[in-house]
């Protein structure tokens, strides 16, 4: 059995699965009242994997109850090739190598992404006649869907812009950039600053949020704190041999 975002069930479905899981059996109450039924049903040998993003928002009598904790890593850019190599004999498109690495390379490293941005790609494709999806046509939708490339998208590169322009490289704190650039707390913390993070465009200090000089290069910024650099003054003394 497979549950996804494990960390969302309600305590009672929670409380259910504990002997379930060490017993493999359920305890089922029918009827209410002194007239209250408790029925034993075992079960067949089973698994459960849980998935979940937030491995801190599960109870430590759930998390502690799995044998065999594991842990996801990113998506190589060779194995996003292979998916989009596939996903695009699905679409009944013919794609290049080249094609298929520009689209690994702005996929955020996410399966689900590079799918996503290679059905728009093909629907470019299929508006402009080409052949097959080449590096041009892949570049160009790209281009006009504002996915830059390092995956970065509008929204990014807001955030990035705000903290710089606004904020001075920062520190600071995400209820402001999130005031600043429109969008709710959660959705930066969850979807934009893992990647951002992770490609060290941002980090994340005890104070706030600051930019990386990865992100001022980016963005084609000059970077302040080169500029702050002086050269020390030569000092000359007039000695006698």
């Amino acid at each position: 059995m497979f549950i996804d975002e494990i960390h969302r069930l309600s305590p009672a479905i929670e409380e259910i699965l504990y002997p379930a899981m060490e017993d493999r059996a359920i305890d089922i109450i029918i009827g209410q009242g002194v007239g209250a039924k408790t029925i034993k049903i075992n079960l067949a040998p089973f698994t459960l994997v849980g998935a979940t993003t937030r491995t801190g928002l599960l109870t430590s009598a759930l998390r502690d109850r799995f044998g065999i904790p594991l842990r996801l890593n990113y998506y190589e850019t060779e194995d996003l090739m292979k998916i989009a190599a596939r996903s695009a004999r699905i679409l009944s498109c013919a794609i290049t190598d080249e094609a298929s690495r520009e689209l690994a390379k702005r996929s955020r490293k996410t399966p689900r992404i590079v799918n996503r941005l290679l059905k728009r790609v093909a629907d470019f494709s299929i508006v402009e006649k080409t052949a097959a999806i080449d590096l041009d046509i892949t570049r160009y939708a790209l281009e006009k869907l504002d996915i830059d490339e390092l995956g970065l998208d509008d929204m990014d590169r807001k955030i990035l812009s705000a903290i710089i322009t606004k904020y001075d490289g920062g520190p600071v704190g995400i209820k402001t950039i999130a005031v600043s650039v429109g969008e709710e707390i959660d959705t930066l913390e969850d979807f934009y600053e893992p990647f951002l993070v992770q490609s060290g465009l941002l980090n994340r200090t005890p104070r706030g949020r600051v930019a990386t000089r990865g992100a001022y290069e980016h963005l084609k910024m000059p970077f302040p704190h080169d500029s702050m650099v002086e050269t020390p003054p030569l000092l000359f003394k007039d000695r006698e041999d």
